[in-house]
């Protein structure tokens, strides 16, 4: 009997459209013969969308008509059991559209990859891949995700952070803290991805400018020092912290004018040249990085440690920093539902893209079946003999 697995994407994110091609990808490589695929489209406005169409990429030229043409449904869990709900049927029309076993989340970004699909599901009760709510929402503020490799002792760059508030209130403040790091900086809107709303800044008038770009993303906002000159490593993690297994590094290019890989050279340029943009795979890399056996296992433990010490699960991708010159390693950040799902990570440990997806079904599974094992509520209820009149004292 077939898994029936509901592969939700989009959201109210920038990367809303990376997203799109992610999930369509992932859909393209579950095995039809083990599972029934079901498209769970999350617009911008957070609303699901289903209907099997959502399967063909040609649906979401037109975002607006998508949302007019395609059921908007709900998902209801009828004693454990995950049945689609249309929020409008006919008096003919079918009162269900079909039940969910379990659930990958393929959304980029805030208001998804951040913990809000993972707490969605757990509400719901259904069985997901990926991060949980903790590690999800860790991983995707820079922010907390510093502090914690800090304090583990694993190696980030010279850093700070602010509100975007503090700008207002104490210019000089924040320059001084900027100076110190010494220019060139680069500054990050705390919790977003794909290298949007990240700019270089070489003086105090581009770094007020590139401040105010990153503040439209978000209200935290990270400065580091840059790395240069600079490779860009990356592994990719798979499994959870009972069982880790790290990928084949790659080395990252970009543009020659550009000093790190932003939104454009991922997504948009490389593109370019085909049909269909084929999101971080067709991103210029070079597989397995041209690095030493010991810088590259050196690596792949920092990735092993990090993954670990946040709880993640699931397919991360772990993204490094490496002084061209000394060959110092840096941690940058996790990206806990990475573009592509970091497939092309996998392909020379022989892990296939159809693989990978079984384990992510698999992981989610599993961890269920760890859950119903644990306590999270008492068969108990203290109201029974609660008394309104002596309860109005409680607060004195």
């Amino acid at each position: 009997m077939k898994l029936n697995v509901a592969v939700f994407f989009g959201g109210e994110s920038v990367e809303h459209e990376v997203s799109i091609i992610s999930a369509h990808q992932a859909m393209e490589a579950l095995d039809k013969d083990k599972y029934n695929v079901i498209p769970i489209y999350v617009s911008k406005s957070q609303k699901l969308y289903y209907d099997p169409s959502l399967t063909q990429m040609d649906i979401y030229k037109d975002l607006d008509h998508l949302t007019q043409q395609v059921p908007q449904i709900t998902i209801v869990n009828h004693d454990n059991v995950f049945e689609i709900v249309p929020v409008k049927h006919s008096l003919f029309g079918k009162k269900s559209l079909g039940m969910i076993d379990v659930a990958i989340p393929v959304m980029h970004g805030t208001n998804g990859e951040d913990g809000t699909i993972q707490g969605y599901l757990e509400m719901l009760k259904i069985p997901y891949a990926g991060c949980d709510i903790f590690s999800a929402s860790v991983g995707q503020d820079k922010v907390l995700q510093k502090h914690i490799f800090h304090d583990a002792g694993l190696p980030i760059t010279n850093w700070f952070w602010v509100y975007a508030k503090e700008m207002d209130e104490d210019p000089v403040g924040v320059l001084t803290k900027v100076r110190k790091l010494i220019y060139p900086v680069i500054l990050k809107p705390a919790r977003t991805g794909s290298s949007v709303g990240i700019s270089i800044a070489h003086n105090d008038d581009e770094y007020r400018q590139c401040f105010e770009e990153a503040r439209q993303y978000d209200e935290k906002i990270i400065t580091e020092k840059v790395v240069k000159p600079m490779r860009e490593i990356n592994c990719s993690v798979l499994g959870d912290t009972h069982n880790i297994m790290v990928s084949t590094l790659e080395e990252v290019g970009h543009g020659e004018q550009t000093e790190f890989l932003d939104f454009k050279n991922k997504y948009i340029q490389s593109g370019k040249s085909s049909k269909s943009s084929q999101g971080m795979a067709s991103t210029a890399r070079i597989v397995p990085a041209p690095i030493s056996e010991e810088k590259t296992k050196e690596i792949q433990e920092l990735a092993r440690k990090a993954f670990q010490l946040l709880g993640a699960s699931g397919v991360c991708r772990i993204d490094f920093m490496m002084d061209a010159e000394t060959n110092t390693v840096y941690i940058n950040e996790i990206n806990t539902i990475p573009g592509s799902l970091a497939f092309y990570l996998w392909k020379e440990t022989n892990v296939s893209f159809s693989k990978l997806m079984d384990y992510l079904v698999e992981l989610a599974l599993e961890r269920e079946r760890r859950k119903t094992r644990m306590v999270f509520s008492y068969e108990t209820n203290i109201l029974e003999n609660f008394n309104s009149q002596s309860a109005k004292g409680v607060k004195q």
